[in-house]
């Protein structure tokens, strides 16, 4: 009966912490306050507003679910509703770039500054993910944590100087595919040491729902992300395709950061139970 009360207490006062953050984020003061009316026939602008709402959901999910798994696993939660919850702020100013410059001239904008930031803060967190939920059980270490945060900040530099450079008109050579080339050698060094280095070692070794976490963030990155090298050949080079690339961009923020904070909580539930 004990075991019963603690657990509905500890939903309940989950549920209301959610709640208050659910309440507090709303109120921020965002561009969303002062929204261009969405045209019916922008399907990016639509994706955009889909991906806003749905990181909304998935951080106060996550955030609720923290109070109902082990006490290893909280960190690793809360930086699961940290990663959705920056990119939810940002999509509300990325999505009102998008739509203005639809409205006024029926092209839109990519908003590729706040893009990289929203970018520059989620990815290195989810990258650090791999290093927390193996830190849990004593098996990571500092160069595991310096190499893969390292790695995933010179891979999204190398793609903002990239991108950058699409505006000039020029075609996809020269710096354009120098800053591809240390983009794409960044996010191969990531994928060896997940998939074959010495991270994959140090997960091999933990408990089966440590390792599920881990080959699902891992499938993810591996397979996910080869979204975003295929959006910048799209947004870069003489004749960018504007709509393709964010269309592409949105749909892998939803599913990779939504899925990776998923797949945090499923393990962490079924270690807890």
């Amino acid at each position: 009966m004990d075991n019963i009360l603690v657990n509905k207490n500890g939903k309940a006062r989950g549920l209301a912490i959610g709640t208050s953050i659910a309440v507090g984020v709303v109120m921020l003061p965002t561009v969303a306050a002062e929204t261009t009316a969405l045209a019916t026939n922008d399907w990016v602008g639509i994706s955009f507003w889909i991906a806003t709402a749905a990181m909304l959901a998935s951080t106060v999910f996550f955030l609720v679910e923290r109070q109902n798994v082990g006490d290893k696993w909280k960190t690793s939660m809360t930086v699961a509703a940290l990663v959705t919850g920056v990119a939810w702020y940002h999509y509300t100013y990325m999505r009102e770039v998008w739509a203005s410059s639809y409205a006024e001239t029926g092209i839109g904008v990519s908003p590729v500054v706040y893009r990289y930031i929203d970018w520059l803060i989620t990815v290195p967190l989810q990258i650090v993910e791999f290093y927390l939920i193996l830190a849990a059980v004593g098996v990571a270490t500092a160069a595991m944590f310096r190499n893969l945060f390292g790695a995933s900040i010179v891979m999204l530099v190398a793609g903002f100087f990239g991108e950058a450079m699409s505006g000039d008109g020029q075609t996809f050579d020269g710096m354009e595919m120098i800053w591809f080339a240390v983009g794409m050698a960044a996010y191969i060094y990531i994928l060896f040491e997940i998939n074959r280095g010495s991270v994959l070692e140090a997960a091999m070794t933990t408990s089966e729902s440590t390792q599920f976490a881990f080959n699902a963030m891992r499938g993810i990155v591996t397979i996910g992300w080869l979204i975003y090298p295929i959006g910048y050949f799209l947004g870069t080079g003489d004749d960018p395709d504007t709509d393709a690339l964010n269309t592409l961009y949105n749909i892998a923020d939803l599913v990779n950061k939504t899925a990776f904070g998923m797949m945090i909580w499923y393990a962490a539930v079924k270690d807890s139970e």
